[in-house]
């Protein structure tokens, strides 16, 4: 945005596998994995019978933007994917050719912006959310996409989301290169504070952007 700068306030992640802060940097730094895993956090901060039947998607969505709260109750959202809810789009696809029928409930948690929902519904969120697809490539279109929203919007604030769930093996054939569940957000501000990062949307990997955070010493949050 021209004349304009935004900033990154604070980061939260979340990875199978990955835990504190120190697992974050030696994992931007090549020197732990992420564990490939289908599993997603616990949510012992929601009910039971909520989080009974949510993806992995859904829950490291969740997660990652309960830890990054408090935030301003009219930040906006802008949620972004790759893959969405693949066990879920897997899930309808086994059922339509084994049973030639399909279950309205599965198919209500399938949709693209299913995530951020189940997150604004878990944590009282009232200031909205854009959901935005992302390609293998085309990351940075995200990051841009809440740059002008932040700078076009109202609030000083606005929370960017990014997750992807692990693939299911049926589904490797159709990527290039199949990378483990990750999630994170961001709270983006039109004004600088005490440990604060500027904020670049030129990267094309979500894996790049998220490993560079982490190098440059966001100031990292979890629950």
């Amino acid at each position: 945005m021209t004349g304009s700068e935004a900033f990154i306030s604070r980061i939260s992640a979340w990875a199978p596998g990955i835990v504190t802060k120190t697992d974050w940097h030696e994992w931007a730094l090549g020197k732990r994995e992420v564990s490939l895993s289908d599993k997603g956090p616990e949510l012992s901060f929601t009910d039971s019978m909520f989080r009974r039947r949510l993806s992995q998607i859904s829950k490291m969505t969740i997660q990652v933007v309960h830890d990054l709260m408090p935030f301003r109750d009219d930040a906006k959202i802008i949620f972004s994917s790759f893959r969405g809810e693949l066990s879920r789009q897997f899930q309808i696809n086994k059922m339509l050719i084994e049973e030639k029928t399909l279950s309205p409930a599965v198919f209500s948690l399938s949709v693209f912006n299913a995530p951020i929902a189940l997150a604004a519904m878990a944590l009282g969120l009232k200031g909205g959310y854009s959901a935005v697809y992302t390609s293998e490539t085309s990351f940075s279109a995200a990051l841009k996409t809440a740059e002008a929203a932040l700078f076009c919007g109202l609030s000083d604030e606005l929370i960017f989301v990014y997750a992807d769930e692990k693939a299911q093996r049926e589904y490797e054939c159709f990527f290039n290169k199949v990378t483990p569940a990750v999630s994170f957000a961001l709270l983006l501000s039109k004004v600088s504070s005490p440990g604060s990062i500027p904020f670049t949307s030129t990267t094309e990997s979500h894996v790049d952007f998220l490993k560079q955070l982490f190098l440059t010493g966001a100031v990292y949050v979890s629950s």
